[in-house]
């Protein structure tokens, strides 16, 4: 009895939701809501079905993955031979009710004593055959529970198509340059974790996502420093939007070495007005924030060989290196982007990695680069990072300390960039300092 009115209700459901989206979708589009935010679909068919197929298929999932556990021993002693076995009747852990989400649902799940969420984690792969679901991600809030979270569908199959900035303003150093893989937004906020590494080999959409963070700082008082030397060829398409633009190595060294004397400056004003952070400032005394995009990591740490080469190198570690440890009180924020971050371009870049508390890593050519991002944070992103293909351009992993998430950065192309850049180039603070540096005259005066 309770089989059948289970089938029937399931059949009801889903007969209502292919009516419902037939009849409904043309209002609701003329209505102006969004069906990919509103899935009627999911919500009348496809959360009870997968609720239906979790709970049936449970304790199947369980016994063949080695998730149950067994009231009685398995071991066993005839005589001088030990005997192993498995019990006739394995125990899984408790499976809670599903929580409807918009884009999956959330379950809870009680563990047996003596269970560990080490074997549920590797499981997740077959957890999503079994349930024919996009993703299950297990998380651990307290021992001996886990959530389990699901994602039923793709979100990121295709990239955003953003080129227009957002009308309403943004908190200031905030930008949402995409989407995470539960269809939210995807927000990068420099107030919160100031320093990035951003990592991804050619047209795995790494100058997409510097381009989209740049274009959501652009209608914002702040001060936007490139150091590109590939010869400028990604971010010059922004250069009437950065105060300064360094296209070499050398250029590089006398702005980093300009950008380290303004900390210097502000260290002054907090220490005279007895404040820890330039935000603890009024407002109208606060100085400009400051955040420097570095495009191509490598190219500032390679040496030729030669002891000027590697002097150069050296002095940009130490200079990076100081900005990433005192920049972030002090309004100076690095983005740090390249096709390869490896211990074998020196100690600095390691020592520069701590410091860079984001992580950010598209589709890579070698493993020490993604192990390099993402592996002193959280190891099980590593493998998700290497599992990005080539087709899926934009498409990354980003953790903040031990938590990670899949996100896609919208997709800007060149032309949208360069509007961007002009339309708010009036927006750009001067800085003569800066200005000075790139020339090379040494004739900027202060630094700020």
């Amino acid at each position: 009895m309770a089989a059948s009115l289970i089938i029937w209700v399931a059949s009801a459901l889903l007969i209502l939701g292919v009516l419902t989206q037939r009849h409904w979708d043309p209002w609701l589009k003329k209505a102006g809501y969004d069906r990919s935010a509103v899935s009627w679909r999911w919500y009348l068919v496809g959360f009870p079905a997968t609720a239906l197929r979790m709970r049936w298929r449970w304790k199947q999932v369980c016994l063949v993955n080695d998730l149950s556990i067994s009231r009685t021993p398995t071991r066993a002693v005839l005589g001088d031979l030990a005997v192993r076995g498995t019990s006739l009747r394995p125990i899984p852990p408790r499976l809670g009710l599903p929580k409807l989400t918009r884009t999956g649902l959330v379950v809870r799940v009680r563990l047996q004593p003596g269970q560990t969420p080490h074997r549920f984690v590797m499981a997740s792969e077959a957890l999503e055959h079994a349930w024919r679901v996009h993703r299950v991600r297990v998380t651990t809030p307290r021992r001996g529970e886990l959530i389990m979270t699901v994602t039923a569908g793709d979100s990121l199959r295709q990239p955003g198509k953003n080129g227009q900035v957002q009308q309403e303003p943004e908190p200031l150093m905030s930008a949402r340059v995409g989407r995470i893989e539960d269809g939210g937004e995807w927000l990068l906020d420099l107030r919160r974790v100031p320093h990035w590494l951003v990592v991804g080999a050619t047209q795995s959409g790494k100058s997409t996502l510097v381009g989209a963070w740049v274009r959501r700082l652009a209608p914002q008082p702040v001060a936007l420093v490139g150091i590109d030397c590939k010869g400028g060829m990604e971010l010059g398409l922004m250069e009437p939007r950065l105060t300064a633009l360094a296209c070499d190595r050398q250029q590089a060294i006398r702005v980093l070495d300009v950008l380290v004397d303004v900390m210097k400056t502000r260290m002054a004003v907090c220490r005279s007005a007895q404040v820890r952070s330039i935000w603890e400032l009024p407002e109208d005394e606060r100085p400009v924030p400051i955040v420097v995009l570095v495009d191509e990591l490598a190219e500032l740490y390679l040496s030729d060989g030669s002891r000027e080469s590697r002097d150069e190198a050296m002095q940009c570690s130490t200079l990076l290196l100081r900005i990433a440890q005192l920049g972030a009180a002090l309004g100076l924020h690095l983005i740090v982007a390249g096709q390869r971050v490896g211990s074998d371009l020196g100690p600095g870049v390691t020592a520069l990695r701590a410091q860079l508390g984001g992580r950010i890593a598209h589709r890579v050519n070698d493993s020490s680069t993604a192990e390099m991002a993402l592996g002193d944070l959280s190891p099980d992103a590593v493998a998700v990072a290497q599992s990005i293909l080539p087709g899926e351009q934009g498409v990354a992993v980003t953790t903040v300390g031990a938590r990670w998430m899949r996100v896609r950065s919208d997709l800007m192309s060149t032309e949208e960039t360069r509007a961007v850049a002009a339309r708010y180039a009036d927006q750009t603070p001067r800085m003569p300092a800066l200005s000075a540096a790139v020339a090379g005259d040494g004739e900027g005066g202060e630094a700020e």
